[in-house]
């Protein structure tokens, strides 16, 4: 098993930063891709943003050139950096892990809600 803590969500204005951490802890060997999903209210979990253990990410068109999604291998733990925050960002961020053999974790989530 695969334990994510995920951190650093909140209120902020549009415009504005916020950074997620994730932490994972357990049963860590073989994780190849961290990610972060988001769902908005009434709308399906989708793709922020994913980085693979050799440092390929992929992102979604929507926060391309605004978030940047890093990791420290050593400390486990995956990054999002978000800037230039819109209203449209507001949502339950979550972080997962990809480890070898298709296993899938989740993080309970954090919300992250920008004001117009």
């Amino acid at each position: 098993q695969v334990q994510l803590v995920e951190s650093g969500g909140g209120l902020v204005q549009a415009g504005g930063s916020l950074r997620l951490s994730c932490a994972a802890s357990g049963s860590i060997f073989s994780i190849n891709v961290m990610a972060w999903y988001r769902q908005a209210p009434g709308k399906q979990r989708e793709l922020v943003a994913a980085m693979s253990s050799s440092g390929l990410t992929n992102y979604a068109d929507s926060v391309k050139g605004r978030f940047t999604i890093s990791r420290d291998n050593a400390k486990n733990t995956v990054y999002l950096q978000m800037n230039s925050l819109k209203p449209e960002d507001t949502a339950v961020y979550y972080c997962n892990v990809l480890k070898v053999g298709a296993v899938n974790y989740w993080g309970r989530g954090t919300q992250v809600t920008v004001s117009s």
